[in-house]
């Protein structure tokens, strides 16, 4: 699959599940409850124990059907690892220019994160693919739209705060997709057994998205 086409996918969705837990143990019951929620792009992050090998074999069992991505990828080290084991896309908390420059050698999506105009428009000579706006809590969705309206041409994903009652204002105020972590993959549910809910939760994430654009089009 080459970089548009994921690039496409993630917009497509809408929502990039972030997967953060304390061990790999149920990775992947959380990534086939995700799925059928209706959300197949997941993001594991690096600080997981464990997470290289459950990237490969989430990869390997699924295959197109979701695109994985790897988190928290601080250097192009890290990145080159997580290209390796089957990540189609690459984010990371701050904006390393050798990180983006690493991805496109291998064709992977680069989502480095940002928080100031100053940052968004190096991110964006730098060649990212996509934008992480972190943390979007300080600023809200009204944050966003204020950036934009400089900035329309910048692909900005909000993450950091950002929930069901809240991701449809962030896609209206101008966001291409959101990312969501604690609020979707709740680990006191993990903990539980009760991936039901979190199938349900991402129902509404995605179902909200796309009547956010569906509203903002009409």
């Amino acid at each position: 699959m080459f970089k548009h086409d994921v690039v496409a996918r993630i917009l497509r969705t809408g929502v990039i599940a972030i997967v953060r837990l304390d061990s790999a143990e149920s990775l992947q019951k959380v990534a086939d409850a995700i799925l059928e929620g209706g959300i197949d792009i997941i993001e594991f992050t690096m600080t997981t124990p464990g997470a290289l090998d459950i990237l490969e074999t989430a990869t390997a069992k699924f295959g197109d059907r979701v695109i994985l991505g790897a988190g928290t990828v601080l250097d192009a080290e890290s990145a080159r690892a997580a290209v390796l084991a089957g990540a189609r896309f690459v984010v990371s908390p701050n904006l390393n220019p050798r990180t983006v420059e690493l991805c496109h050698r291998y064709g992977v999506v680069a989502v480095p994160g940002v928080l100031t105009p100053t940052e968004i428009v190096a991110a964006m000579e730098a060649g990212a693919d996509l934008i992480k706006v972190f943390p979007a809590s300080l600023g809200g969705p009204e944050y966003i739209k204020a950036v934009r309206a400089p900035l329309p041409q910048a692909p900005l994903v909000p993450t950091g705060g950002v929930e069901v009652g809240n991701a449809g204002d962030y896609i209206r105020a101008g966001a291409v997709a959101v990312a969501i972590g604690g609020s979707l993959v709740n680990k006191k549910w993990v903990a539980a057994g009760d991936f039901a809910k979190m199938t349900e939760t991402a129902r509404r994430l995605v179902e909200t998205v796309q009547a956010a654009r569906a509203g903002a089009e009409a």
